[in-house]
């Protein structure tokens, strides 16, 4: 008999959520799995939400009528508490959490974190959840996303940033982008920062005036795109703080590009030190005060002085731990298992 799952909600545009529908349901109707987004779509065998839902009743009725709900989640909103935001973006972001941690604790039959940093994090805030855990990292293709030859052997070499909008309150990490590559360039490796994702004209131009590198916007880049500028790239800087598991991360790992960053959230469970750098933040990163770039940078250059060396392990990086087969096999398990 054919298994069924409901995958919900149905999110659509960019960014982590929006992948990682996409990946999963191809990879589980590779398995014979039919996927449904809709949950009055009676019947089927398992739930997956991905974060939350605001539909709790529906969601509570197909628990009733036997299907296992199993919740993926990531991390807990808190830029709000340190940068100041409106009331109205302030009182989401705690909304989203209270709606999380519900979900969690009286709905969900199991959890699947995507990384021991948002396991740990969540049991600190609201507690150990009476049913079983897992963890599962993003996956990625490794058939698609693999090493490339577009990459120019001469100077300047390319900062890559990849994110889905370095905006509200995340725009202090196109700052250390910025200083990381002017701190490169000064240690006699010149740098230029490409940056794709949603960057505001005000932010533009704030940093073109002021950086002593050239910067290149890219702007929002369609996911096939993404290769193209990964294989095009020497260093990977994932910007964000606290992060719960970056698709940009695992994506570069697969192209072969290192990947350089602050210790903050799930990147050195992520980033082993044969792949890339990840450097003590140097202060508190959860009040966002400045981190240490000159220790990145001096990380950074050791990376670029052996470059094909990281690249290789890079790439042998995310064959034994990312690839999509595992990551669906993991979800599958906790859904139908």
């Amino acid at each position: 008999m054919t298994q069924r799952i409901c995958i919900v909600p149905k999110v659509h545009g960019v960014g982590g959520m929006v992948s990682f529908l996409h990946k999963f349901s191809t990879g589980a109707q590779a398995h014979g799995v039919e996927v449904a987004n809709d949950l009055t779509a009676w019947p089927y065998d398992a739930l997956l939400v991905i974060g939350g839902t605001r539909e709790i009743l529906p969601l509570w009725r197909a628990k009733q009528r036997g299907a296992r709900v199993v919740q993926r989640l990531d991390g807990i909103n808190w830029i709000h508490r340190v940068r100041p935001v409106s009331f109205k973006h302030s009182l989401r972001a705690e909304y989203g959490n209270l709606l999380l941690a519900f979900i969690r604790n009286f709905v969900a039959d199991r959890i699947v974190y995507q990384s021991e940093f948002s396991h740990k994090l969540w049991e600190a805030r609201f507690g150990l959840p009476n049913k079983p855990v897992s963890v599962a990292h993003n996956g990625v293709d490794l058939r698609i996303y693999s090493p490339g030859g577009g990459r120019i052997a001469n100077p300047p070499y390319r900062l890559l940033v990849v994110e889905g909008s370095l905006g509200g309150g995340y725009e202090s990490g196109l700052g250390n982008a910025v200083q990381l590559a002017e701190s490169l360039t000064a240690r006699g490796w010149p740098m230029e920062v490409l940056v794709a994702g949603e960057v505001s004209p005000a932010l533009k131009a704030e940093w073109a005036a002021k950086s002593a590198v050239l910067l290149e916007w890219a702007g929002l880049v369609p996911q096939e795109a993404v290769l193209g500028l990964m294989r095009s790239a020497h260093l990977l800087f994932s910007a964000d703080v606290h992060p719960s598991c970056p698709n940009s991360v695992i994506e570069a790992l697969a192209c072969g590009l290192p990947v350089v960053s602050f210790e903050t959230g799930s990147l050195a469970e992520l980033v082993t030190p044969e792949c890339g750098f990840i450097a003590p933040y140097g202060s508190n990163a959860w009040k966002l005060e400045p981190p240490d770039v000159p220790a990145l940078a001096a990380g950074a250059e050791n990376v670029l002085k052996d470059w094909p060396k990281f690249s290789a392990a890079a790439r042998k990086r995310a064959e034994s731990a990312f690839g999509l087969e595992m990551m669906v096999d993991k979800y599958l398990d906790a859904l139908l298992g």
